[in-house]
């Protein structure tokens, strides 16, 4: 990278060389786990392909240094430990890289070498556009989906078999297949996908995700398969493992076979016949690639005849008979001239890189995202460094765009920065109305802690509840919110309501704005009117409390069924609320303290004493809203925080008296588990888990994610756990899957 003084390796010294393989080692490990496991890449792949080249020449010029733990025999990663495990029948490998047309000639050349075939030899190719997402294997025994795991580390992946499940392009039962089959191909999302969900994540202050990649990771390896059910997962087929029974004699037969079967492989796929043929095909993809609608970083050639392909064989890690050939990195240099500090809906302090306008990739750059200080720093959540060193203002900048969308600072050029320049203070104060802004243990953002004061966050929080998935107000768009805003009239939800009693007529009306008129008000206060009885989810999701989304919204307005119930119930858990929070504090202080000492902390000895002194009443009631099955205690607490705040509870009040929320649609209230409290756990096989949860509810049940003593039934797959021992415990009815479906009559 910029800044770096890597010596060239052939004027490394051997014992230059032993301490060059120990530092890649540890580059490239840590680089394997975030991408792979963690679903947060550290470094871009251009810099991790350069790194990993520098790797294997320092290697072939000092075979004898060659470490046991060399990332040359390394693919992927272990896979993580909140998944179960499955070993791959057949490995899952990496693959060689080819980075530009000498590498391809030379692969076409060692493969005639080993063949022993002339030069002039007929020898097909097919070439596909290598997918930037996750890859998965799928496994079929007699037609029927067993299990779906993710790579890993080669040998041993993640099994997301209830999550792959959810995914429309994935065939849950396949008619004219071999008895075993695995699939292999590629789960990723499109880049419109990716925006619309990046977008509503953003509306509701949750996580937003780099790139389509990161996404898809993350969407698939969620351990609430609803999560990934709601995610617009897609799925390329691009091979397979092991089979009963061959699919074809060839790469490309075997792959419309796949696709007669069921799946879906990628449409740019080309059979060719020569060097030249396959190049050809890398330009044209690379031209097309703006217009594909998601992302690759290559194209793939493998050896179309498959005999050819048994007998060329595997090497540890890659295949002979295939390679990727990849896409260059599209970057581009400019200045860094400023950093802005934005506040979002949640209060969230972003940085934001002003740069020189620069044009890289084809669009025209003026603003990046840093993400947070510790990015600014130059170093990530957990203080490992990512860059040369920390951003400064006058820097000489590298930019990239982060799946060829987000606008990224990769890299700067030290030796161009200049004279006088001083670190970036974050602020400790918000910039927009001058609250304290505090970092929480464990979080990467700083918070404005001025709510509704703040200007920013107020004009926020009002975008939010006038917009389509909540408040759906006619007439009243963000330039709306924002003029109202300015002009005093609007400064909290309620205010939408008074604003025709208040600005009705007179001077002072709506009608007399600028670009307004008689018309425009009426239907204005016609969409106001019309949104006071909005359902009970609508409002909950229009609130813009932390964490809670659409899908939220409507779990909690199902399970409680009226505002008054849900108040009721987050009143009585607050003081269990606060005792959690005490209560991971001080589990985060006990792990810090036995890292230090080298022991194991007893972390429920550390909870319990502060769990006895909490009411009865507030557990239960904190155990009601956490174990309804989609909200954990991270967004209980958000709630609770918001509902406890005696500033943001005036104006949530203020709202309800303006408000009818219509309760949520009427369920079947004569089947036989109306008004019954259902858990499901282990892996269900009949149907998908969000499936199972939206057939429970249609008939009246409400789910749970936890076993309780309010639980009714427990509907328990195979792999079913501590939650069929508690319920065996509190007596709770538990059924497996078919005794389920026997009971609400196979619907």
């Amino acid at each position: 990278m910029a800044g770096d003084a890597e010596i060239d390796v052939d004027d490394l010294t051997e014992e230059q060389a032993r301490t060059e393989l120990a530092r890649l080692t540890e580059i490239l490990t840590q680089a394997n786990v975030a991408y792979h496991v963690e679903d947060a890449p550290r470094i871009d792949d251009a810099t991790y392909d350069r790194l990993k080249r520098r790797n294997g020449a320092i290697e072939d010029r000092f075979p004898a240094l060659k470490r046991p733990d060399s990332p040359t025999e390394q693919v992927g990663a272990a896979p993580s430990e909140g998944f179960g495990k499955i070993r791959h029948a057949m490995r899952m490998l990496s693959l060689a890289n080819a980075f530009d047309d000498d590498d391809v000639a030379d692969f076409d050349a060692r493969i005639r070498r080993y063949l022993d075939f002339a030069p002039d030899a007929p020898l097909a190719f097919t070439a596909e556009p290598k997918i930037d997402g996750l890859s998965l294997s799928l496994r079929y025994e007699n037609g029927k989906l067993v299990h779906a795991a993710t790579r890993g580390d080669g040998e041993v992946g993640e099994d997301v078999t209830v999550n792959a499940r959810t995914i429309a392009d994935i065939p849950i039962v396949v008619e004219g297949a071999p008895d075993v089959l695995e699939v292999r191909g590629e789960v990723y999302m499109s880049h419109a996908d990716f925006a619309a969900l990046n977008e509503r994540q953003s509306e509701v202050g949750a996580k937003i995700f780099a790139n389509p990649r990161n996404a898809a990771a993350g969407s698939l390896r969620q351990l609430d398969p609803a999560i990934t059910a709601s995610r617009p997962l897609k799925f390329f087929v691009y091979g397979w493992g092991e089979l009963s029974k061959p699919l074809a004699e060839t790469q490309w037969d075997a792959l419309k076979r796949l696709e007669a079967l069921g799946f879906k492989a990628n449409p740019e796929t080309r059979l060719c016949q020569s060097v030249d043929e396959i190049i050809a095909c890398y330009k044209a993809i690379g031209q097309a690639r703006a217009e594909l609608g998601y992302d690759i970083d290559g194209v793939v050639y493998k050896v179309d005849d498959l005999a050819l392909q048994a007998r060329l064989g595997l090497r540890s890690t890659t295949p002979r008979w295939a390679i990727a050939h990849k896409f260059p990195a599209e970057t581009a240099w400019t200045r860094l001239i400023g950093i802005d500090i934005q506040v979002g809906r949640t209060g969230a302090l972003s940085p934001v890189a002003r740069l020189e306008p620069v044009t890289v990739g084809g669009v025209v750059v003026s603003n990046a995202t840093l993400h947070n200080e510790d990015y600014i720093a130059g170093r990530d959540a957990k203080g490992h460094s990512i860059r040369s060193g920390d951003l400064r203002v006058g820097d000489r900048v590298e930019i990239y765009r982060a799946g060829d969308v987000i606008p990224k600072v990769r890299d700067i050029d030290l030796s161009a920065r200049p004279d006088g320049t001083t670190p970036f203070v974050f602020p400790e104060t918000c910039p927009e109305c001058g609250s304290p802004a505090y970092r929480e243990p464990g979080e990467s953002v700083r918070r404005c802690s001025g709510g509704l004061i703040c200007p920013a966050q107020r004009v926020a929080r009002l975008k939010h509840f006038v917009a389509r998935g909540a408040m759906d107000i006619d007439g009243l768009g963000d330039k709306e919110v924002e003029r109202f805003h300015d002009l005093n009239w609007v400064r909290e939800p309620a205010d939408i309501y008074t604003l025709a009693a208040r600005h009705g007529t007179g001077l002072q009306t709506v009608a007399n704005l600028e670009g307004w008129g008689e018309t425009s008000a009426h239907n204005l206060f016609n969409g106001i009117e019309a949104s006071r009885t909005r359902s009970l989810a609508r409002v909950l999701f229009g609130l813009g409390i932390r964490h809670l989304g659409e899908v939220a919204g409507r779990d909690l307005a199902r399970h409680f069924g009226d505002w008054s119930t849900f108040v009721a119930i987050v009143d009585a858990a607050l003081p269990a609320a606060e005792a959690h929070r005490t209560a991971e504090a001080a589990v985060l202080a006990e792990r810090a303290a036995a890292e230090d000492e080298g022991r194991r902390a007893k972390l429920t000895e550390v909870r319990t004493p502060i769990w006895a002194e909490v009411p009865e009443p507030a557990r239960a009631a904190w155990e009601e809203l956490t174990g309804i099955d989609g909200i954990g205690a991270t967004l209980a607490l958000a709630i609770c925080d918001a509902m406890g705040a005696p500033q943001e509870r005036r104006a949530i009040d203020a709202l309800l008296e303006q408000l009818s929320p219509a309760p949520p649609e009427a369920v079947a209230s004569a089947s036989p588990v109306a008004g019954k409290t259902v858990v499901f756990t282990g892996t269900l096989e009949k149907m998908t888990r969000a499936e199972a949860k939206a057939r429970a509810e249609s008939l009246g049940a409400k789910v749970s994610g936890s076993v309780s003593k309010k639980t009714d039934i427990l509907v328990a797959g195979p792999g079913a756990g501590s939650k069929a021992t508690k319920a065996a415990e509190l007596g709770v009815e538990t059924m497996d899957e078919d005794a389920w479906l026997a009971l609400i009559g196979g619907r």
